[in-house]
């Protein structure tokens, strides 16, 4: 439970209708207002949390004249919606929003909360599993397919990996597949496919965060390369709204293909990138679904540390 840090005033109705709405500039200086604090007093309250940021750049913010958009400013972020007494997520949320027309009646991804929980819970199945954030591979290539069921559910996904190892003994490959919201992971099945063998699953009920490993049935030496493939399938959870892939170090090339079922085609797709779990979404481009094959793809040549994903809004 938060607890108030000054004497605050009642809630305003412009303070009501920006946290639903946005911009996130205008948001941040009703709550400012809301509460009755100066500046120099934010700032303060601040400090206490750990996070520095001038007097300047909160004026900024509140504003428009700049973003937070670094990770010691998004920090910042969250500590204000304790400061200010918020909601979760409230002034979070309104920077994740790109700002189109499109905005206010797309539906809304992960929340970051969900997405810190899930990589909680993903660094302790690893744990569990043994394994290290690479496992010791280093991403040559990465091709995935969703299917997108009639019931506009995460039916499938399909994975092709082009691994190097880069340390002597490596032979198996952690796979991770996050659920959509109200998934039962422990009616997910994972299938090997070529060059591996499913070996032991973890999963975590609450975050839908499942962990297989894949298990080569070789050892491979530093410099060598390996090709494997493997299926999940899923349909356990609701209507499926976006698909993204959080990549953790740099690598090759890594291609993104989403197939919707004839009876379940979306009215909008469109592709997007973010630097980070906290870092509003960037990179936004429009794609069509057209043609017979009912599908979308993304191809990044480059594999960057940040995320990639294609969403779409059912009608």
């Amino acid at each position: 439970m938060r607890h108030a840090t000054e004497h605050a005033h009642l809630p305003t109705a412009e303070l009501d209708t920006a946290l639903r709405g946005g911009p996130f500039h205008v948001a941040l200086r009703a709550a400012i207002a809301a509460r009755g604090l100066p500046l120099q007093r934010v700032q303060h309250h601040l400090s206490r949390h750990g996070v520095k940021v001038g007097v300047t750049s909160l004026s900024y913010w509140q504003q428009g004249a700049r973003r937070p958009q670094r990770p010691e400013s998004l920090r910042a972020v969250r500590a204000l919606e304790e400061i200010l007494q918020l909601p979760d997520e409230s002034l979070i949320r309104l920077l994740a929003e790109v700002d189109d027309p499109s905005a206010t009646c797309r539906p809304a991804g992960r929340s970051y909360r969900s997405l810190i929980e899930a990589s909680d819970v993903l660094d302790r199945l690893r744990t569990e599993l043994g394994s290290s954030l690479d496992g010791g591979l280093h991403t040559l290539g990465h091709h995935e397919c969703v299917c997108i069921g009639a019931r506009r559910e995460l039916a499938t996904r399909e994975a092709h990996h082009i691994v190097r190892a880069h340390l002597d003994g490596v032979d198996r490959f952690v796979a991770v597949h996050h659920g959509d919201p109200g998934c039962r992971p422990h009616d997910i099945r994972v299938r090997a496919l070529e060059n591996c063998r499913t070996g032991r699953v973890r999963w975590d009920r609450e975050t839908g965060v499942l962990a297989a490993e894949l298990l080569f049935g070789t050892r491979l030496r530093s410099g060598d390369t390996f090709l494997f493939r493997y299926g999940i399938e899923d349909g356990t959870a609701g209507p499926s709204r976006e698909y993204l892939h959080r990549f953790g170090s740099p690598g090759g090339q890594y291609a993104l293909q989403v197939r919707f079922d004839a009876a379940a085609l979306p009215v909008r797709c469109h592709r997007f990138t973010q630097h980070s779990t906290a870092a509003p979404r960037s990179g936004r481009h429009e794609l069509p679904v057209t043609g017979p094959h009912r599908c979308v793809h993304v191809v990044e040549p480059r594999i960057r540390p940040g995320i990639v994903g294609i969403a779409w809004q059912w009608e």
